[in-house]
């Protein structure tokens, strides 16, 4: 092969791109944010002025880096409709709710969770509720819908014209896969969905040809990769490396945990415990809660580091925050609060690390972790966490990425298998465990307060959403 390869890596929070040689190594990145703004009502992506970005920075590389190829890697829950050349409504941002009426409707016939392994999830975090409020609110656009495309597959549509599904992506918590049995759910038949789903193709498989306007006005042509959902192709790159029997902790603004060697009759489906899908159509019990976020939020957006003094100082006032900052995770019934007295600055960021700490560590628990934990990602760069994780699971070797761009380097490493190449090794390192005194002791108290609110916000609410569904 020559050329290197681009990645673009699409988080709700920011947006990256990475230019890999094809041997692997690291050449260049370029970030954004993206914008959600306000269209009819709802709050959607402004999809144009990403792909302004995107086709700017590809076009800067392609001549920088020789870049002859691209790859997408995605973040969840997100669709678009499509026909012919046009997006039929904008890309819906999945942190919000359906109106009541709709999710009357809707969610009283999604799947069980023994066929999909998804239970019933709020706002848009499965996107069979999305597609549906769609169908609903917009009945034209749907009705011209020639194509339902994941969010990966619509930027591979948008460089090469071609429509694709993908398996990652279709088993993500989305209501619209039943992995065992590697097909739609029930669901997508009822509401007659299925033939708007585009033929699948793997993860990295090259299925198109886009063509890049350059800085002196010609243009040059760039392979196209198909996409990916962010968290698979991390999991799909330590698997690549080598590693197996290992939990992932995948952190960004979600910290996403998978183990495959967590029996599916374990998953809880009251505490967001689901199975992805792996690239390769597996079923990947997994579990996840929206940490980074979680951990802005309690911090206030500390980005210092935090020292372990800090640490012990709030731990010896007995300072808690208890779940949940932001929707979805083990505690969904719960609201976050702050217990035992007030707390700013570093201190208060401590508060934040510990408790990203104690639900990465719960999480651990109730997805039988007891082999190799690989953390990557964003809190990976954060030695307080992972060192006070180690600290927390003794009996397990903890080990860290020196990449923390999982997700990307995932989808690179799918892109170069496409092409008979195999450029990346272990580089991950091991964790040293912290020695905080108390932590322990922490831990069980923490426990303790957040399970008594779940357990008090359950008993005021008999009449929530039925788990057995």
């Amino acid at each position: 092969m020559s050329g290197a390869l681009a990645v673009f890596d699409l988080g709700k929070t920011n947006s990256k791109l990475f230019v890999f040689s094809p041997d692997g190594t690291l050449l260049d990145e370029r970030r954004t944010k993206p914008v959600w703004h306000s269209y009819r009502g709802k709050s959607v992506l402004d999809d144009e002025r990403l792909f302004s970005w995107m086709n700017h920075e590809l076009a800067e590389v392609a001549a920088a880096h020789d870049v002859t190829r691209m790859m997408v890697s995605a973040h969840g829950c997100a669709f678009a409709l499509v026909r012919g050349n046009e997006l039929l409504h904008p890309i819906l941002d999945y942190e919000q709710e359906l109106p009541e009426a709709i999710a009357g409707k809707i969610d009283p016939i999604l799947p069980n969770f023994s066929e999909t392994y998804t239970p019933w999830l709020p706002l848009g975090f499965s996107i069979a509720r999305h597609i549906y409020w769609l169908e609903v609110e917009e009945p034209e656009a749907f009705a011209s819908t020639e194509a339902i495309l994941c969010y990966p597959q619509y930027w591979v549509w948008r460089f090469s014209g071609r429509k694709l599904s993908e398996w990652s992506y279709l088993g993500a918590h989305s209501q619209l896969w039943a992995p065992l049995e590697r097909d739609y759910s029930s669901l997508v038949e009822r509401l007659g969905w299925r033939d708007r789903f585009p033929a699948i193709a793997p993860a990295g498989a090259i299925v198109g040809e886009a063509s890049v306007t350059m800085a002196d006005g010609s243009t040059r042509a760039i392979a196209v990769h198909n996409g990916v959902h962010d968290s698979n192709a991390a999991l799909a790159y330590y698997r690549m490396t080598g590693l197996h029997d290992f939990t992932l902790v995948s952190t960004g603004t979600w910290v996403i945990i998978i183990n495959l060697d967590c029996p599916l009759g374990a998953l809880d489906q009251e505490r967001d415990m689901i199975a992805n899908v792996t690239v390769n159509g597996e079923p990947a019990p997994s579990l996840r809660f929206m940490g980074g976020r979680e951990y802005d939020l309690i911090s206030d957006n500390w980005n210092k580091s935090i020292s372990q003094a800090a640490v012990e100082h709030v731990m010896e006032r007995g300072i808690f925050a208890i779940p949940s900052w932001a929707a979805g995770g083990p505690f969904p019934e719960t609201k976050g609060h702050i217990v035992g007295g007030d707390v700013s600055g570093e201190e208060r960021a401590a508060v934040a690390a510990l408790y990203v700490a104690m639900m990465t560590d719960l999480s651990l628990d109730l997805i039988k972790s007891e082999n190799l934990l690989v953390i990557d990602g964003g809190l990976a760069k954060i030695d307080l966490f992972t060192a006070m994780l180690a600290q927390l699971r003794p009996t397990q070797t903890v080990v860290r990425s020196m990449m923390s761009e999982g997700s990307a380097t995932g989808a690179a490493a799918l892109a170069f298998k496409a092409l008979g190449l195999k450029p990346f090794g272990d580089e991950t390192v091991p964790v040293s465990a912290s020695q905080i005194p108390g932590l322990d002791t922490y831990r069980a108290r923490w426990r303790e307060l957040a399970d008594g609110a779940r357990a008090a916000a359950r008993a005021a609410r008999p009449d929530a959403k039925e788990a057995s569904r």
